[in-house]
């Protein structure tokens, strides 16, 4: 009878995402979670499931999968700034204001779902997302179950852990399985609308690990995570956050989560991970190749194939400028034949093209201009080869279905030069992460000998396919990858200290090459 249904869950979903680099040159103010950049511009209400529909998102994951279930949803805000600097008190009071007062609004919920990153830092809030938890906790009591998914770059604090009732991480890297992630918090949930009591245990690691050597692809990460599917097959569902060292924090770490059914469970879930973390921390691979070993580096590549060189550390993904000009300047300096570049951080530049038509020679000055120490333009005569108004769809499996917003965007042409360099500039900071960043330009980055991305990881979802070799250059940037030259001053007592060291080229190229 009618009178007898189950009335359906009521789940409030919300976002609100940032990547706080503590050694940035720029905050996120409001406006930078308003605009649409490599993610949607903010959404509200209904939006939050329609604009994200289909989407590799946490959110869009969650949205799926609850609605699948006979979930209702109460959507009420998702947003996202490129990281940057630490987010303004304006911003982070208006968008938590916005998510409380959705709250308020939702009327009678069984839960909660947050799509939160993990490593968010505020101008007076060390962690963004434990304030936040904080705060929804305040307003909806003990009880009520709170379930998020965290980035595998988290820097989990045991205030996000306490305030959450059920926590699921990212475990690839490139962020593969945002959406499905997402989707893995509903399984917590149901759990706990079902009256399931979960033992939660948490355990942070005293060693750091940078981002170019957090690759899941391959060993020593993928080998942490491949220990997940074991203990879900032993009742523990387990999750690992491998920490984002952009910022000088106790927190600023690896970690691990598990919930078993008995304590004892989770406890042991937790300590398999450690134990595995301390065995493959003499494999990190913390070396990078240095400017001078560009044209070796080159040089050992396919001739049917391209060499990749990361910009790891003016990655604008994890909070650089992506406007250095260390890594161009090296490849000027070796005459480097058939090169692909980008993406460049200019909006100066991209207009001053824009205001050419294509084929027209421009002395212009490219990067540099950010105020980095040591970093000054590229001034050089430069044709202009395509425009574009930077709006593309995403090609790669990692941002699929989505589509990145570049703002004014040009491909520019070194001329004059012994070097043969192609050059994508664009007006919104965004990671070189997608070939359409370049074929919707009509460059083909296969036709080319060298592709630089300014990336760290996430380029190789859609490039490592293409190439022949891929390096991690070490050039300078606002996103530190040599832990051991980071001064932090409020790490953990009990980190270790990061190896110090440069990788010897010779070790792994010809040494003719050398």
């Amino acid at each position: 009878m009618p009178g007898n249904e189950q009335r359906r869950p009521r789940i409030a979903i919300a976002g609100f995402q940032h990547e706080t680099n503590c050694f940035g040159v720029s905050k996120a103010g409001l406006p930078e979670f308003e605009m649409a950049d490599s993610w949607p511009a903010m959404l509200h209400g209904a939006e939050v499931v329609s604009q994200t529909k289909g989407m590799n998102l946490p959110i869009a994951g969650f949205a799926e999968a609850a609605l699948e279930t006979g979930v209702d949803l109460v959507p009420i805000l998702w947003c996202a700034a490129e990281p940057s600097a630490q987010v303004t008190d304006h911003a982070f009071e208006a968008i938590s204001g916005m998510i409380l007062d959705g709250l308020r609004q939702a009327g009678t919920l069984e839960g909660i779902y947050l799509d939160l990153h993990g490593a968010m830092v505020t101008e007076s809030h060390d962690d963004g997302e434990g304030e936040l938890l904080r705060r929804v906790r305040e307003l909806v009591g003990p009880d009520l179950p709170i379930v998020i998914s965290l980035d595998l770059h988290a820097n989990v604090s045991p205030e996000i852990v306490d305030r959450s009732s059920y926590i699921t991480i990212f475990r690839t890297y490139p962020h593969l399985d945002m959406a499905e992630s997402g989707a893995r918090c509903l399984s917590g949930l149901r759990q706990l609308l079902d009256g399931n009591i979960l033992f939660k245990k948490f355990r942070q690691i005293s060693y750091l690990i940078p981002l170019h050597a957090q690759y899941t692809g391959t060993s020593p990460c993928k080998d942490l995570y491949d220990l997940l599917p074991n203990l879900e097959r032993s009742g523990v569902q387990a999750d690992i956050a491998l920490g984002f060292t952009a910022a000088d924090l106790p927190n600023t770490r690896p970690s691990c989560v598990a919930y078993g059914n008995t304590e004892d469970a989770a406890v042991s879930a937790v300590d398999r991970i450690a134990v595995l973390f301390d065995q493959v921390e003499k494999h990190v691979d913390h070396a990078m190749y240095a400017l001078s070993d560009i044209k070796a580096l080159i040089r050992n590549g396919s001739v049917d194939k391209p060499v990749i060189l990361a910009d790891v550390q003016d990655n604008p993904g994890a909070g650089a400028t992506s406007d250095t000009t260390g890594l161009l300047n090296a490849l000027v300096d070796c005459g480097a034949q058939r090169v692909l570049m980008g993406l460049f951080h200019d909006p100066e530049v991209a207009a001053a093209a824009h205001a050419h038509r294509r084929g027209s020679v421009l002395r212009i000055s490219i990067g540099g201009k950010s105020g980095l120490p040591g970093q000054t333009p590229f001034e050089a005569d430069f044709e202009v080869i395509a425009l574009s108004d930077g709006v593309c769809r995403y090609s790669g499996e990692m941002y699929g279905g989505g589509i990145a917003t570049l703002g004014e965007t040009a491909a520019l042409r070194l001329v004059g030069s012994e070097a043969d360099i192609d050059v994508v500039v664009t007006s919104i900071r965004t990671q070189c992460l997608d070939l359409a960043h370049f074929t919707h330009l009509g460059l083909q980055p296969s036709n080319y000998k060298v592709i630089c991305v300014k990336s760290t990881v996430h380029f190789r979802a859609a490039f490592e396919d293409i190439s022949s070799a891929v390096y991690s250059i070490s050039s300078p940037g606002a996103f530190p990858c040599d832990l051991s030259a980071i001064p932090y001053q409020n790490l953990h007592q009990e980190i270790r200290p990061a190896p110090i060291g440069s990788r010897e080229i010779s070790g792994y190229l010809d040494k003719e090459d050398a």
